[in-house]
């Protein structure tokens, strides 16, 4: 199953020391087949918002929300399960600098 893991900031990271790498959690994945694709985004202030309202479109630079947290980076597991993919995103150094959100892909029948 695939899932969509969205790394966001947190403005309350872990207070123990971290020596994590996320390289080596990369490594691992990726030789793993685990992860098949992720990268890293620019900040909020680098974002466009599109919207079309009344049948015109709306364009919007900048972040449209005030949050603490955003969405800094992603990756795109292949896990056999839920189960597996927590235990994947719980290694990743975001989990205890930030916060890790799974989404499963949805299954179209």
């Amino acid at each position: 199953m695939k899932y969509m893991m969205f790394v966001v900031s947190d403005s309350a990271p872990d207070t123990t020391p971290d020596d994590s790498d996320v390289d080596i959690w990369v490594n691992e994945n990726d030789s793993a087949g685990k992860r098949i694709i992720g990268e890293v985004l620019q900040p909020p202030a680098q974002s466009t918002i599109v919207r079309v309202r009344d049948g015109k479109r709306l364009v919007t630079d900048g972040p449209f929300a005030e949050t603490k947290e955003w969405i800094c980076g992603f990756d795109i597991l292949e896990c056999e399960n839920l189960e597996e993919a927590i235990e994947i995103a719980s290694r990743h150094p975001m989990a205890r600098n930030g916060q890790l959100e799974l989404r499963p892909f949805m299954v179209w029948e």
